[in-house]
């Protein structure tokens, strides 16, 4: 379950499991919450399990581990990769450099297994590493009044940055808040509690200051989807960060990390052999529906949805990286439907997601 799950149920939340817990996956009618937090602000109970990571080598041990750079100063963060040895992505993760530790925010579900496997391989290094969910409770704030949203509950003001944090306090409640990198392509913040005040902070979010609307993950996805922005696991998982376009999450310059071989190899080659891009749809295709080229099958979707900003099925692609055309059609209950290639984001907001794929 939830940190907070019979709060959700008494604001209406139907739920859903992503990595063994409950979430909220709307709490009615998504598609008006969709447009709310377009519009203006709304929380979500962010889903990440938590692996925190201490001893004298923390910062050493996980660069070495993770595709990008980790920040040796307290009150920053990263946005990584964790890849096995072919180069394709285990899982997404955040990384915080919170003083004496290190917390490492992952995709539900993988908090357990890294922890279990990292300690086994600790030798001679200075670490400690430890599952951490069940410590903490992380709200994501997202829309275009978010900042002022922040600066309305929190007694230290919105932090100003990306991936940077201040601690302070909510509700009475000690909390860090994190400037986001904008996955929804609206301006956004995450806040960090004990799993212990998550309900007092979470009410704080929801009606001091400015209001704001809770939100689920069917919104969370959608709006991800029309910001450009891959997700874990339908994009990235199994794919090489070059193919998905997530050059964010790599530090092409800091050396050895696990899959580093194969990540530097396509880009010294200079493209990949697949891009993500994005397709308007007549109709809404199934994650994995081929895509076509006139007659030519040319590569399949990962991820569609009926965006409630533009009122069309948009949907995401893996298709040949040099693909010229951009009239194709999709594969929609046996049939095929035309298709638009178009560039990202398929909507402009307050923000722009650092995830956007570049080449």
């Amino acid at each position: 379950m939830t940190v907070v799950e019979s709060f959700h149920a008494d604001h209406g939340a139907v739920f859903t499991e992503r990595g063994g817990r409950r979430y909220p996956l709307h709490f009615g009618r998504p598609e008006r919450t969709h447009r709310a937090v377009r519009n203006a602000v709304g929380v979500i109970e962010a889903p990440y399990g938590v692996v925190s990571v201490t001893g004298e080598d923390r910062v050493e041990y996980v660069d070495n581990v993770v595709s990008n750079r980790v920040p040796g100063e307290d009150g920053r963060g990263v946005y990584a990769l964790l890849c096995d040895p072919q180069g394709g992505i285990v899982t997404d993760l955040y990384v915080y450099n919170a003083g004496e530790r290190l917390l490492l925010f992952t995709a539900p579900g993988h908090a357990e297994p890294i922890a279990a496997d990292w300690s086994e391989k600790t030798f001679i290094q200075d670490v400690t590493i430890e599952a951490a969910s069940d410590e903490f409770a992380v709200f994501g704030v997202h829309g275009p009044t978010s900042t002022e949203k922040i600066g309305s509950v929190f007694n230290r003001g919105a932090p100003d940055g990306t991936l940077v944090f201040d601690r302070g306090e909510i509700a009475d409640v000690g909390v860090t808040v994190i400037a986001g990198d904008d996955p929804l392509g609206e301006e956004s913040y995450e806040v960090v509690c004990r799993a212990a005040e998550a309900e007092r902070v979470l009410s704080g979010l929801l009606t001091f200051g400015m209001g704001a609307a809770p939100f689920g993950l069917a919104t969370w996805e959608s709006l991800a989807l029309e910001a450009g922005t891959p997700l874990f696991p339908g994009e990235l998982e199994g794919r090489i960060p070059n193919v998905v376009g997530v050059r964010n999450a790599v530090d092409f310059e800091k050396g050895c990390f696990v899959g580093q071989e194969v990540v530097s190899r396509v880009e010294n080659r200079g493209q990949p052999s697949k891009r993500l891009v994005g397709l308007t749809c007549e109709a809404l295709p199934e994650p994995g529906a081929a895509v076509f080229d006139g007659d030519s099958s040319v590569g399949e979707v990962t991820r569609a949805a009926e965006s409630p900003v533009l009122e069309s099925a948009i949907a995401f692609a893996f298709v040949p990286f040099d693909l010229e055309s951009e009239a194709l059609s999709v594969r929609v209950g046996g049939e095929e439907v035309s298709a638009e290639r178009v560039e990202l984001p398929f909507v402009e907001g307050s923000g722009r997601s650092a995830r956007l794929p570049d080449y």
